[in-house]
C-alpha cells in the first residue's frame, strides 16, 4: 500500500521549514525512526525521522526547498502509518459536522427573530421615555459626559457648585481627574441646582447622573445622552427591519445614521446581511479577533465554517510575516532606495533563524520598555580559583568559564530577587512568578544567534553546569539542538567577552524580563588602602523590563551579582 509521509508538527507556532538536506532517495528501504530529512526551522536545525517502514517510491522535495507542516514529503510503499485516519472516520465526521451546521442554522434563525422583537420593544420604550420627558417640565439630569477615547471613569476632585446655586451654560460644575489630565466639567444648561449626586473624592463613570437641575422657563434642555438616544432611535422606526440582520450590522451603521438621511440609511440596512455562519462559528471568530463578514465561506451557498475562519486568520498571519512582522507599534516601514544606482549589490534571502530572530527582537524591543544598568565586578581572586579548578571541569567533559560560574550566581540572584524570574501578562494585568530556574545562554553560530536553555540550574553544581553548557554549545554549532532544548528559559546570559568590547545593551528575550550582558574583562588600576593596584574588572550590562522591575531593584540585583563574583562565599551565605 502506498503511504504519504508528511512533514510533521515541529513545535509551537512553527509552520514552515527549510529543507537543508534530503537523506534518502527513490528505491531506498527505510525503517521507522530512520532520519529522512535535515530541516532548518526558525529555531533550530533538526533531523526528521520516518513514521513508516517500506520502500521509497517518490521524493517530493529537494535540498533548498521550503515545506509547510502537513506537506507530503515522501511516498512510501509499505504499512500505513498509525497517524493516518481512515476515510470512513473522516466521512462520519463530515456527516456529523453537517448535522451540527443544520442545527446551528435553526438556532441562528430563532436568535434573529428574537432580535427583531427586542428591537421593537426598544423603540416602544424610547417613545415612552420621550413622552415622559415632555411631562417632566424643567427638571433634567446632568450626566458625566464623554471624557475621551478609552476613558470610562474619573475621580471627583472638587464639586464647584451646591444645592440651590444658579448656574449658567459653560459654567464649571466639577473638577475631575482622569488617568490623563485634570479638567473642569462645564454645564450645558442654565438653571438652579436641585440635587448634587456626588461629593469630593467620589469616583464616577461616564453616564452617571451627577446633578439634577431645574432649567429656567420650564423648558427642558437636552443632554448629550438624550440626543444620542433620539438619533439612534429615530432611524430604527423608519426602515423595514430585516429578520436576518444581526446586532453587529446595526452597530456598523449607527455612526452613519447621524450623518446620512433616512433614505440612505434604509438602503444600508437592507443591504447589510448577516454572514452565513452558525453561532458557534461566529463566536469562534469573535474570540480570535476576526470579523466574520470578511471571511469567504467554502460551504454550500457560501456558508462559513470554523476551518474557513482558521484559513483566513492564517493568511493574515502569513501576510504579517512576509512584511517582516508588524511588531512596530504603529510605525510604518519606509521603502528602500535603489541601492544599485551607487554600485553593485547582491540580495541574499534571510534564513529562517535570522528571520525569526529579526521578528522576535523587533517585537521585544517595541513591546518592552528597556532600561540597561551597568556595573563592574572585580574578578581577580575568582580568576585564580577558575584556573585552579579548570582541570576538574575538563575531566567531567566541560570547560570552567566565567559564563558557567555566572549561571550559578544568577540562579542564586533569581531566588533573592524573584521579580527578575517573572513574565508579564498584560492581557490579564498579571505578573507570573516562576519557582523554577531555567537560564538561556546565547551561542554564536554560523547561522545566527541560538539560545539553548539549561534547566534547573539551581539544583546543579558548577562542574555539572560546565559539562552541560559545553554539550549544548556544541550541539548548537553542529545543528543538533532540539526545539525543546531552546524553550522554557526564565533569564538569559549573553557573553561577548571572547570577542571583545567594553559594554553593550542586550535586548530582553521576551517573555523573560531581564538579560545579563558580559563583556571582556581588563586590568585597571583600583585604589585599595590608598594605593593603586592592578585588578581584573569584568564589565556587566543588565537590561530589564521596566514594567515589572524598577531601577533601584535592578541596581541592587547587578550589585549583588558583582559582589558574588568578588566574594564567592556570598553564594553560600545568601544564595
Amino acid at each position: 500500500m502506498l503511504t504519504e509521509f508528511k512533514l510533521p508538527e515541529l513545535g509551537e507556532n512553527i509552520e514552515t521549514a527549510d529543507i537543508t538536506k534530503v537523506l534518502v532517495s527513490v528505491g531506498d528501504k527505510i525503517k521507522v525512526d530512520q532520519s529522512v530529512l535535515e530541516i532548518e526551522t526558525d529555531k533550530a536545525t533538526v533531523e526528521v525521522p520516518s513514521e513508516v517502514e517500506g520502500v521509497i517510491k517518490e521524493v517530493l522535495v529537494k535540498d533548498g526547498d521550503q515545506a509547510k507542516v502537513g506537506d507530503v514529503i515522501l511516498k512510501v510503499e509499505g504499512e500505513t502509518s498509525d497517524s493516518e485516519q481512515p476515510k470512513e472516520d473522516q466521512a462520519g465526521k463530515a456527516e456529523e459536522s453537517t448535522a451540527d451546521e443544520k442545527k446551528s442554522d435553526e438556532t441562528l434563525e430563532t436568535s434573529s427573530k428574537n432580535g427583531d422583537e427586542n428591537n421593537q420593544e426598544n423603540v416602544t420604550q424610547e417613545e415612552s421615555e420621550e413622552e415622559d420627558n415632555k411631562t417632566t417640565g424643567g427638571i433634567i439630569e446632568i450626566e458625566l459626559p464623554e471624557l475621551g477615547e478609552n476613558i470610562e471613569s474619573a475621580d471627583i476632585t472638587k464639586v464647584l457648585v451646591s444645592k440651590g446655586d444658579t448656574i449658567e451654560i459653560d459654567q464649571g460644575l466639577l473638577e475631575i481627574e482622569t488617568d490623563k489630565a485634570t479638567v473642569e466639567v462645564p454645564s450645558e444648561v442654565a438653571g438652579t441646582i436641585k440635587e448634587v449626586k456626588v461629593k469630593d473624592g467620589d469616583s464616577a463613570k461616564v453616564g452617571d447622573v451627577i446633578f439634577v437641575v431645574e432649567t429656567s422657563g420650564g423648558k427642558k434642555a437636552k443632554s448629550k445622552s438624550e440626543s444620542k438616544t433620539e438619533k439612534k432611535s429615530e432611524p430604527v422606526k423608519k426602515p423595514d427591519t430585516q429578520k436576518d440582520e444581526s446586532q453587529k450590522s446595526e452597530k456598523s451603521v449607527s455612526t452613519e445614521v447621524e450623518r446620512s438621511d433616512t433614505a440612505s440609511l434604509r438602503k444600508k440596512m437592507k443591504s447589510s446581511k448577516i454572514a452565513p455562519a452558525s453561532p458557534t462559528v461566529r463566536r469562534f471568530a469573535r474570540e480570535i479577533g476576526i470579523d466574520i463578514h470578511t471571511v469567504n465561506g467554502t460551504g454550500p451557498g457560501g456558508r462559513i465554517s470554523i476551518d474557513d475562519v482558521k484559513v483566513y486568520a492564517k493568511s493574515i498571519n502569513e501576510q504579517i510575516s512576509k512584511s517582516g512582522g508588524t511588531f512596530s507599534m504603529g510605525v510604518q516601514s519606509e521603502s528602500l532606495p535603489d541601492f544599485s544606482k551607487w554600485g553593485d549589490v547582491e540580495r541574499r534571502p534571510m534564513s529562517n533563524i535570522r528571520r525569526k530572530t529579526a521578528e522576535h527582537l523587533s517585537y521585544a524591543w517595541s513591546s518592552i520598555p528597556h532600561v540597561t544598568q551597568y556595573d563592574k565586578a572585580d574578578i581577580t581572586e575568582l580568576e585564580k580559583l577558575r584556573k585552579k579548578f579548570a582541570k576538574q571541569a575538563e575531566a567531567a567533559g566541560g570547560k570552567l568559564t566565567i559564563t558557567v560560574i555566572l549561571l550559578k550566581v544568577i540562579a542564586s540572584a533569581l531566588k533573592k530577587f524573584p521579580e527578575f524570574n517573572t513574565s508579564v501578562d498584560m492581557s490579564n494585568k498579571e505578573i507570573i512568578y516562576k519557582s523554577y530556574v531555567n537560564i538561556g545562554i546565547a551561542v554564536d553560530t554560523d547561522r545566527g544567534l541560538l539560545v539553548p536553555v539549561i534547566r534547573d540550574v539551581d539544583k546543579k553544581n558548577i562542574i555539572e553546569l560546565a559539562a552541560e553548557l559545553t554539550e549544548l554549545s556544541e550541539k548548537a554549532r553542529d545543528k543538533k539542538l532540539s526545539l525543546d532544548e531552546m524553550q522554557g528559559g526564565n533569564f538569559s546570559i549573553s557573553n561577548l567577552g571572547g570577542i571583545g568590547g567594553t559594554y553593550f545593551t542586550p535586548i530582553v528575550n521576551a517573555p523573560e524580563t531581564a538579560i545579563l550582558g558580559v563583556s571582556r574583562g581588563s586590568k585597571e588600576a583600583v585604589l585599595i588602602d590608598n594605593e593603586f593596584v592592578p585588578r581584573l574588572l569584568l564589565p556587566l550590562s543588565l537590561s530589564y523590563d521596566h514594567r515589572v522591575i524598577d531601577g533601584a531593584d535592578a541596581a541592587r540585583f547587578i550589585r549583588w551579582v558583582s559582589q558574588a563574583l568578588e566574594n564567592p562565599f556570598l553564594l553560600s551565605l545568601e544564595g
